[in-house]
């Protein structure tokens, strides 16, 4: 049995890491480097940096903060935010990233997948997905649908016909983040991650909504993710990464202890 993973995510905002609640109202929470350096040390299995509104402004990735986090951190980290050629993928992959998130360039160039899964390998390329539950309907008939350019965009496109589309098309991971759940500390939409991690044959990361390491134990198990996102509850000092894997591992859920 593969060792469940926990994953940090550093959301990024003029080079300030930020938190917001369903991608609104964002707060600044620490320098990204810094907090980078703290969590390796404590265990976290990844980190997770999106530059988020590097999509919406129009604008390439800080290259510059991506080189620093990296030289902190001896675990895989994987990078999103205004990643929109091959190009752009080959300069976070130099500046030290193991891994390549896509999202709202992937919805518009889906091609950009592809190409990316040739040039590195499907193991760098990870698809990015903000979700907002909408209902069930002709158009939409998981009743999820994607939403782009750091929420504020919404496709019709349906979240599980899109997860298989980037599988066929070779992305070797799927971050899926639930916009109804991001930052709340409520749980994860644990009805969603299942939905998606059943009818993938690529590892799914679930995002948004971690309060407790209850909710993470959940959402490992019982919507059978590969892994969870966390932030809120570590950014703010509710529970230290350690806290969490001991929780998970006295529940018997595998998970690399390094202490």
């Amino acid at each position: 049995m593969l060792s469940k993973r926990i994953v940090v995510c550093l959301d990024v905002k003029k080079g300030r890491t930020t938190k917001g609640i369903k991608f609104k109202n964002n707060i600044d929470v620490g320098d990204p480097v810094q907090m980078a350096k703290l969590y390796y040390e404590e265990g976290a299995d990844e980190l997770v940096f999106y530059d988020i509104t590097a999509s919406a402004e129009y604008r390439n990735i800080m290259i510059d903060v991506v080189e620093r986090v990296a030289k902190q951190i001896f675990i895989p980290f994987s990078v999103g935010g205004g990643v929109r050629t091959i190009d752009d993928m080959r300069r976070v992959l130099l500046a030290g990233a193991e891994k390549v998130s896509v999202n709202t360039a992937a919805v518009l160039n889906p091609k950009i997948i592809e190409e990316g899964a040739k040039a590195f390998g499907s193991q760098c390329i990870v698809l990015g997905m903000d979700v907002k539950e909408v209902g069930a309907s002709k158009r939409i008939p998981s009743g999820y649908e994607i939403v782009i350019h750091g929420g504020r965009t919404y496709t019709g496109i349906d979240a599980l016909w899109w997860a298989r589309e980037a599988v066929s098309l070779g992305a070797g991971e799927i971050c899926l983040n639930s916009i109804d759940a991001d930052g709340t500390q409520s749980g994860y939409e644990l009805r969603l991650t299942k939905l998606i991690s059943e009818n993938v044959p690529i590892p799914v990361i679930a995002s948004g909504g971690a309060g407790n390491p209850e909710h993470i134990y959940d959402v490992l198990t019982k919507a059978k993710a590969d892994a969870a996102l966390i932030a809120s509850i570590v950014h703010y000092g509710t529970y230290s990464i350690k806290e969490i894997k001991e929780y998970l591992h006295n529940k018997g859920v595998k998970v690399r202890m390094v202490w």
